[in-house]
């Protein structure tokens, strides 16, 4: 059997960018602690904020805070994005096998798509040397609609004229495969990101991989 009819066909590739492209995790654990200092609050566990992460800054927050705190909401957000935006790069870098995956689907149209704010996004994408890679980056702030909102796939469609049928996302975390599931596009979670890993494979994603770089056996 010819290889390319064991793989899949796709024109289009969506990534999700904190936990499949780029790990975030260490620089938005020690800004959400500085924020929590900054207001005399009690730091969270790393482990505790890592899993608050997916749903954009202010629900980060929001669940740094916890109810109790959450009158600090607004505070908290200037504090969080000032600190953030001048620490975003000081231990984020690629997640394994990234430049590889790029490269080899280089001539394929591919965004990234994520809940993080288009400008923190926009400016780890250029630090790490993988922009080029992507005709777009679509952040939190950059539609009206975020992960899982089936519209902002809808607005990718309608964009570049693809079939649901032939766009793939690839992500690590669980509103990347709702949004595929909302939408009717293919999905790829990958395991050993930033999400949790039994709530991945709950949500039966089209394909999964332990590594990213799997992904080049199973589209073309």
């Amino acid at each position: 059997m010819i290889e390319g009819e064991l793989m899949k066909k796709v024109d289009l590739m969506i990534f999700d960018f904190d936990g499949t492209l780029v790990s975030t995790g260490a620089d938005l654990i020690q800004a959400i602690n500085y924020m929590l200092n900054t207001l005399t609050l009690k730091e969270k566990p790393e482990k505790e904020i890592l899993s608050f992460i997916g749903d954009g800054i202010s629900k980060l927050i929001e669940k740094a805070l916890g109810q109790d705190h959450i009158k600090y909401h607004e505070e908290a957000m200037i504090i969080f994005t000032d600190y953030y935006g001048k620490h975003l790069l000081d231990n984020t870098g690629l997640c394994p096998q990234v430049g590889k995956v790029l490269k080899y689907f280089g001539n394929k149209t591919k965004i990234i798509l994520t809940n993080k704010r288009y400008n923190f996004t926009s400016a780890i994408a250029q630090g790490l040397n993988i922009a080029q890679y992507f005709v777009e980056i679509i952040g939190a702030d950059s539609t009206p609609f975020q992960k899982p909102d089936r519209r902002v796939i809808d607005y990718i469609l309608n964009k570049y004229g693809v079939a649901k049928e032939n766009t793939l996302i690839i992500g690590d975390g669980i509103n990347d495969i709702a949004v595929a599931k909302n939408s009717g596009i293919l999905s790829c979670a990958y395991l050993n990101g930033l999400g949790n890993r039994n709530d991945l494979l709950n949500l039966k994603a089209d394909y999964y991989c332990e590594d990213l770089l799997e992904i080049n056996s199973l589209f073309y």
